[in-house]
């Protein structure tokens, strides 16, 4: 007799949505029993806009870090997805960089559009607490809690899918002096509106896209004056009068800020784009990833199946550094679920291959010295995955997109945001917006869909 297949899936943003649609589609002979747990009370994890920071009102730490104002940094068409694409959805094309509520609607259309209501299987304002493998019944013991009612259980499950995201502990670097800094310190994490930070000479710690963005958002919203500080290199850009980049920041002095040239300014707040720790407090030791943030995680098949533990029945998704987002968690939720069906011709694999292939990918990794030499690694690991489950999100020319992209951020960091790209999948070029985003302030669905040329 087979085994019953029970899958827990931790988390209902766009990486265990993406599993739960291909599960809710496969054939009902293959079809395991799944469970989604979800600590927020709906579904959409990071995309979901919350005034909270710190804690909830249950006393759980935040996960979203969303903000107003907040637009795609990406072309739309870059993390399109195959089978539901964004004219489809809107019913017309749009231009290629959304704000955060339209991208949150087209991700919500994708969850809706099919023949179940994925909703039935999904516990909301329910929290995981523990995780634990048992080797001998290969099975694993899930503890949540329900924070409404206040209420513990304790189910069994023969896999796990870990699809919490990547950013939800912040990561908070100390500076001497920085204790007695007599103005506001927030972690990105913690960012909400721009508009605070009107008026004032701002400090923005980070060279990566968080301080990029945040650094540009304060500046349109009305901020005096923005340093970013820099540890490996400079983000390089031509910024607007207004912004500039000084080497990293080594001490503070009440409100005097001293950097490694030698140089020294006054500022009002200090913004920490200082990225995020691997997390997952939830897991056992041996099933917990630990890990910098990287293009292929150490010790994983495919970037999704754990082999450090959990008998080859632990998965995570989207834990990986992310340029294709959408479209890659896509494609890892679909080899997970296959993988677990059985229904993934060749698999599983040794443990021995499987180490073999994940060594392979991890040496490249290693090798990658550029921003291009990330996007290709990463079209390319798509494309292996993809092959093996039948899909095709045409990475290749989504490649070339997201290329194109980084160039024209060389060019004007203010304006490539204006930029118009084609839809690989319908065929139809983005229009463009009627005001530019750099003088548009209202971020809403229906401001931005009646914004086009």
């Amino acid at each position: 007799m087979s085994e019953r297949k029970r899958v827990c899936i931790i988390g209902a943003g766009p990486c265990g949505m993406a599993a739960l649609c291909h599960f809710s589609q496969a054939a009902s002979d293959v079809r395991p029993e799944v469970v989604c747990y979800e600590k927020q009370a709906t579904w959409g994890g990071l995309w979901n806009f919350t005034w909270l920071t710190g804690t909830d009102e249950f006393g759980e730490p935040c996960h979203g870090g969303q903000y107003k104002h907040l637009w795609s940094n990406g072309p739309k068409e870059c993390l399109e997805f195959p089978d539901y694409t964004f004219d489809y959805h809107f019913r017309c094309p749009i231009p290629s960089f959304p704000p955060r509520a339209v991208l949150r609607d087209y991700l919500e259309g994708r969850w809706t559009n099919g023949d179940e209501d994925l909703r039935k299987y999904i516990k909301f304002t329910t929290v995981v607490r523990s995780v634990v493998y048992n080797d001998a019944s290969q099975n694993f013991t899930v503890v949540s809690t329900d924070l409404q009612a206040g209420v513990s259980s304790t189910e069994v499950f023969t896999h796990v899918i870990v699809a919490v995201g990547i950013f939800n502990v912040p990561n908070k670097p100390n500076f001497d002096g920085i204790d007695k800094f007599e103005g506001r310190i927030m972690h990105s994490h913690d960012f909400r509106d721009a508009k605070e930070f009107k008026g004032q000479r701002l400090l923005v710690v980070g060279a990566s896209y968080s301080a990029e963005d945040l650094a540009l958002q304060c500046l349109k919203f009305g901020a005096k004056s923005v340093i970013c500080t820099w540890r490996t290199k400079p983000m390089g850009f031509k910024w607007p009068i207004g912004i500039e980049e000084r080497p990293l920041l080594q001490h503070l002095d009440n409100n005097t800020a001293y950097f490694k040239d030698g140089s020294s300014a006054e500022v009002d707040a200090i913004l920490l784009c200082t990225g995020y720790r691997y997390a997952f407090p939830f897991l056992e030791d041996r099933l917990r990833l630990q890990s910098r943030l990287t293009m292929y995680p150490d010790n994983m098949y495919k970037a999704t199946l754990w082999l450090g533990g959990g008998g080859g029945r632990l998965f995570y998704l989207g834990v990986e550094d992310q340029y294709f987002t959408f479209t890659m968690f896509e494609t890892e939720a679909l080899w997970c679920c296959r993988y677990i069906m059985g229904t993934i011709s060749g698999e599983p694999k040794s443990e021995a291959e499987m180490r073999g292939d994940a060594d392979k990918w991890v040496s490249r990794r290693n090798g990658l010295k550029s921003p291009n030499d990330d996007i290709d690694f990463q079209a390319d690991f798509i494309a292996d995955m993809s092959s093996a489950v039948g899909y095709n999100p045409e990475e290749q020319k989504v490649a070339d997109m997201l290329h194109k992209w980084k160039r024209d951020k060389v060019v004007d960091i203010v304006s490539y945001r204006d930029k118009s790209f084609r839809s690989v999948f319908s065929g139809i070029e983005a229009p463009l917006l009627k005001h530019r985003w750099w003088k548009v302030f209202d971020d809403s669905k229906d401001a931005f869909l009646k914004n086009t040329e």
